[in-house]
């Protein structure tokens, strides 16, 4: 087995979804991902606690090119124009691996309570990380944490119809986070 090769995290991520979609995210074992891979059990175990954790893979780097670019956004602008900023930050960074990937992922998540479960944390961890960097730029701490959590509901929203599209546009994902960051905060408007 070639436990040395690089790479070897994303392998178990994509094994751990594709076996998930296959049998059942509680049907499936660590040793089973682990050879689908291509590596050992204990390299498995390097990479992640328990098999759940396979699905916040990359949260911390999805949690900081959201800061990064909330952070980095000019002063001056609206917190939601901020969060544009960090959405355009994270939408860019995923490339076309993430789009084939992602239609699995989600057919993975939806068959599993406990996927599911694991998946709301996740998204409750990259909200707190936008609103964390709102706070820091001076944003008022209610205003902060709305703006965060329609920034996370944006990036579902898009991530899931990027998903659905067959379009390899590099900025694709951007531009359909964007696009359901206008319709919320449209929405938010008409609430009166």
């Amino acid at each position: 087995m070639g436990r040395w090769q690089p790479g070897a995290r994303e392998r178990l991520v994509m094994s751990a979804v594709d076996l998930f979609t296959e049998q059942g995210y509680d049907a499936t074992t660590v040793a089973q991902i682990a050879e689908r891979a291509g590596l050992t059990k204990s390299t498995f175990f390097r990479h992640f606690p328990d098999k759940r954790e396979l699905l916040v893979a990359g949260q911390e780097t999805l949690s900081q090119l959201l800061a990064e670019g909330v952070a980095e956004a000019p002063a001056g602008v609206s917190p939601l124009e901020a969060v544009a900023a960090g959405l355009e930050r994270v939408s860019g960074a995923m490339g076309p691996m993430n789009h084939a990937f992602s239609s699995r992922l989600k057919a993975a998540v939806d068959a599993s309570a406990e996927l599911q479960e694991r998946d709301a944390l996740k998204s409750v961890g990259l909200a707190a990380a936008m609103t964390t960097a709102l706070i820091a730029r001076g944003v008022p701490d209610a205003t902060a944490h709305l703006a965060g959590e329609l920034g996370i509901l944006a990036f579902k929203r898009g991530y899931a119809a990027w998903s659905e599209s067959s379009s390899d546009a590099p900025d694709e994902l951007t531009r359909q986070t964007l696009t359901a960051l206008d319709e919320l905060r449209a929405a938010t408007a008409a609430l009166g």
